[in-house]
């Protein structure tokens, strides 16, 4: 395995003392407009359990929550948001998340299913001078650590092939969204939702390359 180097890049707007933790971490975005961004519960318990044992991370036991309403979101390299529903973002909140991203932090949205309507605007207000791209299968995000021929398909939800897209900031990726797929159903518990144990796998390294990407290129 490879030995994993993690370089946090904290903007002005960051606490002056950092958590002491070592531990690796990331935080679930909790936001406004009804969607429920609670979901998943079990997802990133597992994908946490499956860095350690894939990788040399040392990973935290679940993952915290954070509003964008306060500062912290930059303790954390990698920042998630799921759910089905509406998701919005005040002009302070786009403003906040902006600013984490393009000082060096990640976003992976994950459509759990009926939020691609609202995301897509939401975003847009972040990033109101870039495009969504749907990423090739030759991205580095797909051959961090297992080598996928791109997105896997683990849940049918919008019909179709999965997609894959992202948002670049000054030629870095700095937002990942994955839909028409639902990678966190796949990490969920085995009983949750009765995937067979290849989509969960094909899930798990999905989310191990993402998570693997995001710590190791910065492209």
């Amino acid at each position: 395995m490879r030995t994993l180097v993690l370089l946090l890049l904290v903007p002005a707007l960051a606490f002056a003392e950092l958590p002491t933790d070592p531990k690796f971490q990331t935080a679930r975005i909790r936001y406004s407009g009804g969607g429920d961004w609670y979901g998943d519960e079990t997802s990133w318990i597992n994908l946490y359990a499956g860095l350690t044992e894939r990788t040399t991370l040392t990973t935290a036991k679940k993952e915290a929550t954070v509003s964008l309403r306060s500062n912290d979101i930059f303790y954390y390299p990698l920042v998630t948001l799921t759910g089905h529903g509406t998701v919005t973002f005040s002009d302070d909140e786009a403003a906040r998340l902006r600013q984490y991203l393009i000082g060096g932090g990640f976003l992976w949205v994950d459509d759990d299913f009926g939020m691609d309507e609202s995301i897509r605007p939401a975003l847009k207000k972040v990033f109101p001078e870039a495009q969504l791209v749907e990423l090739p299968p030759d991205h580095p995000v797909f051959h961090s650590l297992y080598d996928l021929p791109g997105i896997p398909k683990v849940h049918e939800h919008a019909g179709g092939a999965p997609k894959a897209y992202g948002i670049y900031h000054q030629g870095r990726l700095v937002c990942f969204y994955s839909y028409n797929t639902d990678i966190g159903d796949g990490l969920e518990d085995a009983d949750v939702h009765k995937d067979p144990p290849e989509k969960r796998e094909a899930a798990m390294q999905m989310a191990v390359n993402l998570v693997m990407y995001v710590l190791t290129s910065g492209k």
